[in-house]
């Protein structure tokens, strides 16, 4: 039996994908041994979330979007679960572990900011819905900029200057141009060469999970020092944080009757935050230092946990049950 080009590619695909988490830590390990080697990816972090960009909206159909249309009432329980659970979730954490209060702030800030990239990511890579999960990450980085001030000010006692323009700006540049670009390609790719189309969705996964790799180590990298100066009280309050996000856009999704790639997506959305904001916040604003060190163990963190449940996640199969298949995934 001939075995074509397509095939090897699915065969190193599946390889590459079913070992995801496994990159993730041994990546994170060099970088913490030899930062000197990632250092130099951090100016390419913005177009390397570009590119994953990009292949998600490969995976994006026109009846992905009238679902959305069709059901918003999930794009408002994923945006509201997670303006409440995670800001409220944080500065429960700092009273009951007792967190120093500048610790305290970056546990707040981590909480207070709106879902991240890798929320999309991981649900592409989970076999979830990627049209609801960037639809709530929209929503909660365009009222980032009243709520995440708002919940900063209320919980820690403190103001944070972020603009919305500045926001916008990002959301724009990092989410809605790669994403639309990606559809469109799509749509032109199986009106016109759909071979190309079917080979596009078998190496974007595997483009996709290093370049998130690639991501984690410069992260790692890029806070060495803070990360090995971490106290237990710290990487306890990560953990803890993101375990109960999880749990929570999980438990929301699943009681408000939403179909299982749906739920997939809310865990994702609740649990996964924008730390990279968060850190810069605690740089720009709080003069980084102890602030910054729950927003960059918090980076790294949800790169291990998000990897592995998207793994679980995609092991259980396509939750679709036939609406459409779904590209091959990441894992």
């Amino acid at each position: 039996m001939r075995v074509s080009a397509l095939d090897y590619l699915e065969t190193i695909a599946s390889y590459a994908n079913k070992f995801f988490v496994v990159w993730v830590v041994l990546l994170a390990a060099l970088a913490l041994y030899a930062p000197a080697y990632f250092t130099p990816i951090s100016p390419y972090i913005t177009p390397l979330l570009g590119l994953i960009m990009l292949g998600m909206g490969l995976t994006l159909l026109p009846e992905d979007f009238r679902r959305i249309v069709e059901r918003p009432r999930d794009v408002g329980i994923g945006a509201v679960t997670q303006w409440l659970v995670m800001p409220l979730a944080a500065y429960a954490l700092t009273i009951v572990l007792g967190l120093p209060s500048e610790l305290a702030l970056g546990v707040v800030l981590v909480g207070a900011a709106p879902g991240g990239t890798a929320s999309n990511v991981m649900t592409y890579l989970g076999k979830g819905d990627v049209a609801l999960s960037v639809s709530i990450t929209t929503v909660t980085t365009l009222t980032a900029p009243i709520l995440m001030p708002a919940w900063v000010l209320a919980l820690a006692g403190q103001s944070v200057d972020v603009t919305f323009v500045s926001l916008f700006t990002s959301i724009v540049q990092v989410v809605f141009i790669p994403v639309l670009a990606g559809f469109a390609l799509r749509y032109l790719l199986d009106r016109y060469a759909p071979r190309a189309a079917e080979v596009g969705l078998t190496v974007f996964p595997t483009i996709s999970v290093a370049a998130i790799v690639a991501i984690v180590a410069a992260v790692v990298a890029g806070n060495k020092g803070v990360i090995l100066g971490a106290a237990a009280a710290a990487i306890a309050a990560v953990v803890l944080h993101n375990g109960i996000g999880l749990t929570a856009g999980n438990l929301v999704g699943r009681a408000s009757g939403m179909s299982e790639d749906r739920v997939r997506a809310v865990t994702f959305e609740v649990g996964l935050q924008n730390s990279g904001l968060a850190v810069a916040l605690a740089t720009a604003h709080f003069g980084g230092g102890l602030v910054a060190l729950a927003p960059a163990l918090f980076s790294v963190w949800h790169n291990v946990t998000g990897p592995g449940l998207a793994s679980f996640f995609s092991s259980r199969g396509d939750p679709t049950s036939g609406e459409r298949a779904a590209p091959e995934s990441a894992d």
